[in-house]
């Protein structure tokens, strides 16, 4: 749940977008899969600019690594395979393995919050909600050069983010056994306040109001606790999309962020052509959003242009044709096209998880295992 966008620069031409790119992991005992609070003694451990792209989180087992502002899909690719790399050598040099997975996968005993006011604070607003199990994800920023225009695109990506949050589901397991769901993250969330769908809004202007009413109404603590899954960022000239949970391998995250960009640069386009964006009632959205983090891609999703269910594959291949024209542009059409084959081939990071539990007879150990190795970007 962070607070601090990566992404500073604003960007004058909207043909090429920006990208930054944070992930959450976990930090899990390699004996018995439960969290491991050495989150201090990681970040201690890391160096040079590892150490400058880490970020302290909500939880003692948790760490986050964010990478620098590129136009590049490679050079994204290249950043993550380090820092994951850095920060798993960290965690090793503690005791723990680094893990990228959605949700706490068995147990977590240690789930004070870190010593600092701001999460002190939240602690004593939100009780037992600030103390669930720790829940990571994978959020993008794709740098836009006004506010007004990234609330307008925010509206726009609703029909399209259940989508990316159904090739994101990663995290299946709870409490040591499957919970029924692709993503468990999602699910526990939902207990948020400030969590969830982002509203339709008129204006950046209505936009502001409703958060200020919001903070007034004591949901937030301050506009920085806006965690709705796509926003325009608090400091910087950007749009964050948060829905998804963070995924196992690097090619996973980079095939997110080329999509989740090229879905930005699509729907600027339609604003700046004057295409108004569909207004859908924010009960379909969320059942959208349950259907997306319970069947991830293996089922079907809430097409929210029509109302009607299709196959989850059907659906991202609507958003693949999409967005075809902006991967082009941004150089990333070979490069997404061959990763989504390989996740239709592989499945997503649940369906990966199932099968090793299938195979294994249900040895969580197995999975955190093959987890880890996916992580540590080998």
């Amino acid at each position: 749940m962070t607070d601090r966008p990566t992404v500073a620069p604003a960007v004058p031409d909207l043909d090429l977008l920006t990208l930054g790119v944070e992930e959450e992991y976990l930090l899990l005992d390699p004996d018995t899969g439960e969290s491991m609070a050495v989150a201090d003694r990681v970040l201690d451990a890391l160096s040079g600019s590892a150490r400058d792209q880490s970020r302290q989180e909500f939880r003692h087992s948790m760490v986050e690594m964010v990478t620098p502002v590129s136009c590049d899909l490679g050079e994204v690719r290249e950043h993550l395979v380090r820092l994951r790399r850095s920060a798993a050598e960290a965690a090793e040099a503690a005791g723990a393995r680094l893990v990228a997975v959605g949700a706490t996968p068995v147990h977590e005993r240690h789930r004070s919050v870190p010593d600092e006011p701001r999460y002190h604070a939240m602690s004593r607003r939100f009780g037992p909600v600030a103390h669930d199990p720790a829940v990571c994800g994978c959020h993008v920023h794709v740098g836009l050069p006004d506010r007004e225009l990234a609330v307008q695109v925010s509206n726009h990506l609703r029909p399209w983010l259940p989508v990316v949050q159904a090739i994101t589901a990663n995290s299946p397991l709870h409490d040591g056994r499957d919970t029924g769901h692709a993503s468990w993250r999602s699910m526990q969330l939902e207990r948020w306040p400030s969590i969830g769908p982002t509203p339709h809004f008129e204006s950046v202007a209505d936009y502001d109001d409703t958060v200020s009413d919001l903070i007034a109404a004591g949901i937030m603590l301050d506009a920085a606790m806006v965690y709705w899954y796509a926003r325009p960022s608090a400091a910087y000239p950007t749009v964050e999309v948060r829905v998804g949970d963070v995924c196992p391998t690097v090619d996973d995250t980079v095939l997110v962020a080329g999509l989740v960009r090229a879905l930005v640069a699509t729907m600027s386009d339609q604003v700046r052509d004057g295409v108004t964006a569909p207004r859908i009632r924010d009960c379909l959205v969320s059942a959208a959003h349950w259907r997306a983090a319970h069947d991830g891609l293996d089922g079907d999703l809430i097409d929210l242009r029509s109302g009607g269910a299709k196959p989850a594959w059907t659906l991202v291949d609507e958003l693949f044709a999409t967005v075809t024209p902006a991967l082009v542009r941004h150089g990333d059409l070979a490069y997404v096209r061959a990763q989504l084959a390989r996740v239709h081939a592989e499945g997503n990071g649940a369906m990966r998880q199932r099968r090793i539990m299938a195979r294994t007879a249900g040895d969580v150990r197995a999975v955190l295992g093959h987890l880890a190795a996916q992580t540590r970007a080998v």
